[in-house]
């Protein structure tokens, strides 16, 4: 089987999705700071960028350059990936206009608790993990999936500190998500 055609397909959707994002959180951030909302953490936020934007052409040149394959579990990891993507939705969808690529906090705000937000801090946090390493990983690009794995574990620990304290300055988060963890659901009872 010809992989060429799902890999670019794949990699077309993701570029596609990543921009109508880029798209929403403009739209979102202008309505945030027309209600008063305050940025944080511009300072690594480039470096955010650059790093999302490198995965995109590291993948292809490990793909093309060390002739890499459709994974053997490939229709597997479709469905991981499948799921992923709808965490993403749902985690973007509850938290509405308040979602965005940057973190923007708008004083006394109430913080959202519904959707996946019910069960973890950081969903859309999660997601990208997790697509860091399907995505490589569907088309045995091992390399690609160790490097930004480890790229995002860096960039999370400066990403999340800065959030959690720019919420827990403006907003009820440390008393609203007292008992959640980062990234392993909570059960609900």
């Amino acid at each position: 089987m010809n992989d060429l055609v799902p890999f670019f397909s794949l990699f077309l959707f993701l570029i596609v999705q990543r921009f109508s994002e880029l798209v929403l959180a403009k739209n979102n951030e202008r309505w945030m700071k027309q209600r008063g909302g305050i940025e944080f953490g511009s300072n690594h936020y480039r470096y955010m960028v650059i790093m999302h934007g490198l995965f995109f052409l590291i993948l292809i040149l490990e793909k093309w350059l060390l002739n890499r394959s459709l994974s053997p579990a490939w229709q597997g990891l479709v469905l991981l990936f499948l799921m992923i993507e709808g965490l993403r939705i749902w985690a973007i969808t509850a938290l509405g206009r308040l979602w965005n690529t940057k973190i923007i906090i708008i004083p006394n705000i109430k913080v959202v608790k519904k959707g996946p937000y019910r069960f973890i801090k950081h969903p859309n946090y999660l997601v990208v993990s997790m697509e860091f390493l399907v995505v490589p990983i569907l088309f045995q690009c091992y390399s690609t999936a160790c490097l930004f794995t480890i790229l995002n574990v860096i960039m999370l620990s400066v990403r999340i500190t800065e959030e959690e304290m720019a919420l827990g300055k403006l907003t009820r988060y440390k008393e609203d998500f007292k008992g959640f963890r980062r990234f392993v659901p909570r059960i609900v009872k």
